[in-house]
């Protein structure tokens, strides 16, 4: 039997803060690996409800996936990643991403060449962790004579870049820790990406990254048809918008429909009805589910789960369906911990 990838949890800013903490320390309790927040552009900013979970609790990693450089300068990133570290005691994960260029451009930035602005980002940062004093002129960004007045709890904290696109898998190949892959991203893309990265480390003559974390949704209930039902919701919310994204963005779209069993005919038709008001239980039938999301009792979650493991995911980041997620953590939680 595949063995099982890390479990974690993925938070985000439209969480109000103090939920967050709960949701983390109950995460925390049930040895989930990692907390990761994302941070999406008019949402809550997603340090304050970090730290608050890193001084809520002792063993949980806290991961911020992602940051990008155009709103949040690289000397920033690092500024803050820095001390986010040093007060969850070396447990701050940091994932690195040019972001979604429509919500960037809503305030007024210029999102141009955005893999050399995270090729100069993660430069920078990487420097700056180390202790270094940094004099960098980027294609996108640059440092002069910048350096933490604070010695950084670790110089060698692993960064980790959001890809998806071709070009982007091989630079996070060259110069990352680790790969990010979004939501909406099947299996069967997980496995191309993985090997995509590898070669280019491998071209780059550097060890392969260590660290693939994947976000996906998850709804896991003992009544299955439940689940189901909870998890198509989800799925309802996102697809739309990551369908819009793909008719903009040709690596989005291509990413999307790696799913061996749905067409692109499928997932338009699909969107189209779902954009007209129909309710995601009756628009997406169970393909859809098995495509992007883990969903189910406990036993077929954690069989989902290893099928990312034997893609290339390390990590699995999981976004729980409903109001309430606290019960569905737990119960993952524990047949995890009696499969382990």
């Amino acid at each position: 039997m595949a063995e099982l990838p890390k479990l974690s949890v993925r938070l985000s800013g439209a969480i109000d803060p103090r939920h967050c903490v709960e949701l983390a320390k109950i995460a925390d309790a049930n040895r989930y690996h990692s907390v990761w927040f994302a941070e999406n552009a008019f949402g809550r900013g997603v340090l304050p409800a970090a730290a608050a979970c890193a001084a809520a609790t002792e063993r949980i990693g806290i991961g911020i996936g992602v940051f990008n450089p155009y709103n949040r300068h690289p000397t920033l990133i690092a500024m803050e990643i820095g001390a986010l570290d040093e007060l969850s005691e070396g447990r701050a994960r940091l994932g690195i991403g040019s972001g979604i260029a429509a919500s960037t451009e809503r305030m007024g930035l210029s999102t141009d060449r955005p893999l050399a602005a995270v090729r100069d980002a993660i430069t920078i940062v990487r420097a700056m962790l180390k202790g270094e004093e940094v004099d960098f002129a980027g294609r996108i960004f640059s440092a002069r004579k910048a350096k933490l007045e604070y010695r950084p709890l670790r110089p060698d904290m692993p960064l980790l870049m959001a890809a998806r696109g071709e070009q982007a898998l091989v630079l996070c190949g060259k110069i990352a820790d680790g790969l990010i892959i979004s939501n909406m991203c099947p299996a069967q893309f997980t496995k191309a990406a993985v090997l995509a990265v590898r070669d280019a480390a491998r071209q780059a003559q550097r060890p392969p990254p260590a660290e693939v974390v994947q976000y996906i949704p998850c709804a896991v209930r003992r009544d299955r048809a439940e689940a189901y039902r909870l998890v198509k919701a989800a799925i309802g919310e996102m697809l739309p918008s990551y369908w819009s994204l793909g008719e903009r963005v040709p690596s989005a779209k291509a990413a999307l429909l790696r799913a061996e069993t749905l067409s692109e005919r499928d997932v338009a038709a699909a969107v189209a009805r779902l954009r007209a008001g129909e309710g995601a239980v009756d628009v997406l039938d169970d393909r859809f589910v098995e495509a992007f999301a883990i969903a189910g009792t406990a036993e077929d979650a954690l069989a989902q789960a290893r099928r990312y493991r034997e893609a290339g995911a390390s990590e699995l980041a999981l976004t729980f369906a409903g109001r309430r997620p606290e019960p569905d953590m737990q119960y993952l939680a524990s047949a995890a911990r009696m499969r382990a």
